[in-house]
Formats: structure tokens, C-alpha cells, sequence
């Protein structure tokens, strides 16, 4: 019963399988091997770009950052949403890697902006006054921190936006695949009007590494200064590409997204069932919020339930207190399962 993270699952066996493979000899370093160029044409025949620019990053904090970075000046502002994993999750790293640009936050009901009140905050900073930051680039998360997920619609009105004021878009697609399944969507629909995108693969049965894919080509040589520069570019580069090679391989990503997202809809439909359990925000792909009695939570953590439970748990026991969840690739219907057995008894 493990639900804390998707970070906390096991990385898929074909993908250690490929790493095994990749250790067999020698191959060229820092990106120059043969594998690598195979991911980078498949990332542009899936995003329908083939002028793209491809690079491979350990982790989503760095991708997010050095792309972000490689977006804007230090006297700009980036904006997101007021809970987005930039904000909330990744210790200042955009700002002291673009050297001090500032996060403007845009108020987001479920972790969603709304259009109209991310055009509100970009008209608000004022341009040419010397005294304030000047507007940079909109970063946008999908899947949420809250489990959420923008609609196709809702996602263009934001990159239109962006473009109303001349504003490159950033996309942190850490569950990317998450998204698109959700969706029913292809990969390029969702990165229409993006300049940037960080591919998720570590949250999804990789065992560390991101791809950051860059649609405006102007920008690839700073990125990968930067990258470089900030200690970013592995030299044995080849278990990188191997990693993100097999993730690619006969869809191998959207299966274990897939699978995810059907474990989450498996506790909802479950908890939906529990009067004592209330969801807080819709769960559009593999991230569950929701409020269950501190006994609730007491009874599943001693039976070894793994999850986050936002409350103390000293207090009345039947007060409700908010739980975070999150499926991975490989959650298993039994434990789904077992799990609500144990909530609602």
C-alpha cells in the first residue's frame, strides 16, 4: 500500500534491462552516443518538431530550472500558478539559476489558472518602469500539484495568453504522460503554442532523468551552457539515453501512465463509496487529495500503508484530516483495494 509518491516506486524492469545493455562496452560520452540521437529523433517525431532541440537532465528541479533560466533575465518575472512545483517544491532553484528572476504568482482554484486572472497578474507588472520587474516568461503544470489537469481548451486559452503579450510558455510536464492519457489527447496537442517543455520520466518508472525539449531552436545554446555549467551534463551520458530510449519503446511510457492513473480512479470510485471520506480537488490522472478521520489515518498507517498524512496525528479521532495520494506505474489492484477495506472499516 504504498501511495506516498510516484517517486517512490520501483523503476520499470525494461528499463533496467536497458541499462544493463548500456553498460556493455564502450560508447562515446556526454550525449555523442549513438543512443542518444535515436531519442532525440523519436522526441521530435512525437512532438511533431523536428527543428527541436533534445537534452537529458537527472531530475525535474534542474530541468525545470535551466530551462526557465535559459527563458528570461534576472530582472524578469516568471509566472505560475501560486502552488505550482516551481513555488512549493524546488527551494528557490528557478530563481538561483536565472540569478534572481522572480516567481509571480497567479491565484489558481484547484491548481488551475485561469485564463483571465493570468492576463490580470501579466498586465499588472508593469513594463519600462524601471523600479519593477519586467514580464517573462508563463510556466504551466500538468498534471497539477492538486492531481489536476487542464483541458486542451483550457491549456491553449493560457499559451494564448502568453502570446497576447509576447511571452514565451515553459511547460513542466514532470507527469506529462499522466496528462496526455488523462486527455486522450497525442503528445504535440499538448505542447501547441509551448516554447519548452520538461518530459517527465523519473515520476513514471525511470530510474532518474528528464528530457528537456526545446522548441525554439535560438535557445539551445544557452541551455546547454547552462546545463554544463551548472554541473548538469553527465559524462557517462549513455544511461541517460538508455533510460529515456526504453521509455519511448512500443509506448512503453503510456502503458505505465496508464496504469497509474487507473490505480488513482480506482481509490476515487472507492472513496466515493466511504461517507467518511471527502475529495478535495478532482484527480484527472495519478494524484488523490482527500480528508478521512484521524482514526482513518491511524488504522492504515499501522497496517504499513505508505501516503501523506497532512495533520498531527495526536487529536480527536474522528476529526477529518487531508491525506495525499499518489499511484505509480506499478500499484497493484489488491493493495488499492486493501487499502480502502482498511479506510472504511
Amino acid at each position: 500500500m504504498h501511495f506516498a509518491s510516484d517517486n517512490s516506486g520501483p523503476a520499470h524492469p525494461k528499463v533496467m534491462e536497458a541499462l544493463v545493455r548500456a553498460n556493455e562496452g564502450y560508447a562515446m560520452p556526454y550525449g555523442a552516443e549513438a543512443a542518444m540521437e535515436r531519442v532525440r529523433e523519436r522526441l521530435r517525431d512525437l512532438f511533431e518538431a523536428p527543428d527541436a532541440a533534445i537534452y537529458l537532465v537527472a531530475t525535474g528541479t534542474a530541468t525545470n530550472s535551466l530551462l526557465l533560466a535559459s527563458m528570461c533575465q534576472p530582472w524578469q518575472a516568471i509566472f505560475c500558478s501560486e502552488v505550482a512545483h516551481i513555488e512549493e517544491d524546488e527551494c528557490g532553484a528557478p530563481e538561483f539559476f536565472s540569478n534572481g528572476a522572480k516567481l509571480s504568482l497567479v491565484p489558481a482554484p484547484d491548481a488551475l489558472m485561469p485564463p483571465e486572472a493570468l492576463r490580470d497578474r501579466i498586465s499588472r507588472t508593469a513594463q519600462g518602469v524601471v523600479h519593477g520587474v519586467q514580464r517573462g516568461p508563463v510556466s504551466i503544470t500538468t498534471v497539477s500539484e492538486r492531481g489536476t489537469v487542464y483541458s486542451l481548451p483550457q491549456l491553449h486559452k493560457l499559451t494564448g495568453v502568453a502570446a497576447e503579450f509576447g511571452l514565451p510558455v515553459h511547460l513542466d510536464g514532470a507527469r506529462f504522460a499522466n496528462a496526455m492519457v488523462s486527455l486522450g489527447c497525442r503528445a504535440a496537442d499538448l505542447t501547441q503554442g509551448v516554447t519548452t517543455l520538461s518530459f517527465g520520466g523519473t515520476k513514471n518508472g525511470l530510474l532518474g532523468v528528464e528530457a528537456a525539449v526545446i522548441f525554439d531552436p535560438d535557445l539551445a545554446w544557452e541551455f546547454e551552457l547552462r546545463r554544463k555549467r551548472a554541473g548538469h551534463l553527465f559524462s557517462k551520458h549513455r544511461f541517460l539515453s538508455a533510460q529515456m530510449e526504453a521509455y519511448l519503446t512500443d509506448d512503453l511510457w503510456i502503458e505505465m501512465a496508464r496504469a497509474a492513473n487507473a490505480a488513482a480512479s480506482r481509490l476515487v470510485a472507492g472513496m466515493k463509496t466511504i461517507p467518511e471520506a471527502t475529495l478535495l480537488h478532482p484527480s484527472h490522472a495519478n494524484i488523490v487529495y482527500a480528508t478521512f478521520p484521524r482514526a482513518a489515518h491511524r488504522r492504515l498507517q499501522d497496517a504499513g500503508a505508505q501516503f501523506y498524512s497532512m495533520g498531527s496525528p495526536e487529536g480527536d479521532p474522528d476529526e477529518p484530516v487531508r491525506a495525499r495520494l499518489v499511484c505509480d506505474w506499478s500499484a497493484t489492484d489488491a493493495n488499492t483495494d486493501r487499502f480502502l477495506d482498511i479506510l472504511a472499516d
